[in-house]
């Protein structure tokens, strides 16, 4: 099969090599299409602690596709059956998963992209954000995380502020049913329109999407007294630092918001199927921009440097 490597910072190798075996209870998915996830940046980027060359298709975590085998003992999934996976070489055109780690889309979702690992991430967050009706939500960072949440907690009956640097991530947000929106250029600026939205109160709930340390300075300045602050912005190059003193005047929850429970993540995928299949959430406009298994290097680079109109890059194999 063919599978991308990681070969040095920057380097992405494109590779015939073997097509792995399922072992017990796991399967062995034909992959049609794997999301760019924005993890994958530092490690394409060359932290200091990587190692390379990296495993065949291993920056691939967000696959769909069909399952063409199953190892010994798998209950329930059979080849043919369309499923999307927690699985971890997926920029491959094969991937193997673990049978109680993959779902089958249902019939609605024919001919439909679904990264899973990013819907039900967002869903798991939605859900530990314990977001209830008539609260004010900041949702800082609107890429594909923080759109999925702005509708999430606007069908909530949460009223949503949208914070994020371009314009047109603003008006996605609009879109998903943000009822405020506010360019992310100035730090004490974003602070006095916030409390001039809420009455000086803040927000019950802040939920940080970028990663980074300014945004998460700023979550905390946003959020509201005795609230809560989801850290959902996967922050991978390095150390952070956080006003504690601030923190604890609050009396504010921290929730770090990445699951590692396997049946947790499980259930925010089901959610996610459950939600697109039934049409009460569109992910459609969040797909921007395609690519093919050879171009990845390109998709690689359109999420790190977000070309006009970019939201999420799919690489797809059909």
């Amino acid at each position: 099969m063919r599978a991308a490597i990681l070969e040095g910072p920057g380097a992405i190798r494109i590779a015939e090599v073997s097509r792995p075996e399922p072992g017990e209870d796991e399967v062995r998915i034909r992959v049609e299409g794997c999301g760019v996830c924005a993890s994958n940046l530092e490690p394409w980027a060359g932290q200091e602690w990587m190692t390379y060359p990296g495993e065949a298709g291993g920056l691939g975590h967000e696959a769909w596709g069909r399952i063409d085998a199953v190892g010994p003992g798998v209950v329930g999934l059979e080849p043919g059956d369309r499923v999307a996976a927690y699985s971890f070489r997926a920029f491959a055109e094969y991937d193997i998963a673990a049978a109680a780690m993959t779902i089958r889309l249902p019939p609605q979702l024919d001919g439909q992209p679904f990264p899973g690992e990013p819907l039900g991430c967002a869903f798991n967050i939605f859900r530990r954000s314990d977001i209830r009706p008539g609260q004010t939500v900041a949702i800082i960072g609107i890429g594909f995380l923080g759109a999925v949440l702005t509708r999430l907690a606007s069908d909530a009956g949460a009223r949503v502020i949208a914070i994020s640097r371009r314009q047109e991530s603003l008006d996605l947000a609009r879109h998903y049913g943000a009822a405020e929106t506010i360019p992310m250029h100035d730090h004490y600026a974003i602070i006095d329109q916030v409390k001039q939205l809420t009455g000086e109160a803040m927000c019950e709930r802040v939920i940080e999407c970028v990663g980074k340390q300014w945004p998460l300075d700023l979550a905390g300045e946003l959020v509201a007294f005795g609230g809560r602050l989801m850290v959902a912005g996967y922050h991978q190059d390095g150390p952070r630092q956080v006003s504690m003193q601030m923190w604890n005047w609050k009396g504010i929850d921290i929730i770090n918001a990445h699951e590692r429970d396997p049946a947790v993540q499980m259930q925010g995928l089901r959610e996610a199927v459950e939600a697109v299949a039934s049409g009460s959430f569109d992910p459609t406009p969040l797909y921007t921009h395609r690519y093919t298994l050879d171009q990845l290097g390109e998709a690689l680079e359109a999420t790190r440097d977000k070309p006009q109109g970019f939201v999420k890059a799919l690489v797809t194999f059909a």
